[in-house]
């Protein structure tokens, strides 16, 4: 029965590892979005860069930050130490959709993969970012 445990437990902590190395190891920035109530929300986020412009996905359209940015679409994204202003313009377009599923799974590989295990994204929202140059601490700005 010991060991048993034990065997569960280590495949426990071994899918709680893999699934944070999925999440968190590299190419995460930090979202702050604006709560309905005026707090800062920040969440941790996979982005990439297409065409020149950074893309999000929220996993569902329920996601909080989504539901954040729907109320308020500006939006900071903070990555390698600067902190740039945008407004964030969901695209809700199929072609959205399978274009981020796509930049995801190029970029991220086998984390995406094994993020599409555990989440469903079939219903998932490609949020593209646009530059905010309205003296708030536009494109580039650090903070």
């Amino acid at each position: 029965m010991k060991h048993a445990l034990v065997t569960v437990f280590l495949l426990l902590l071994t899918f709680v590892a893999f699934t944070w190395w999925a999440l968190e190891s590299s190419g995460v920035a930090v979202l702050e979005t604006q709560r309905p109530d005026g707090s800062t929300r920040s969440t941790h986020v996979w982005h990439v860069t297409h065409d020149g412009e950074v893309w999000l996905e929220a996993g569902t359209p329920e996601n909080a930050w989504f539901q954040d940015v729907e109320g308020s679409p500006r939006v900071r994204l903070r990555l390698e130490g600067h902190s740039t202003a945008y407004l964030a313009e969901p695209v809700r377009e199929s072609s959205g959709h399978t274009t981020i599923r796509s930049l995801l799974r190029e970029k991220y590989g086998v984390r995406d993969w094994w993020v599409g295990l555990l989440f469903d994204t079939s219903r998932s929202v490609a949020v593209r970012l646009l530059p905010r140059m309205d003296g708030s601490g536009g494109q580039g700005s650090t903070d």
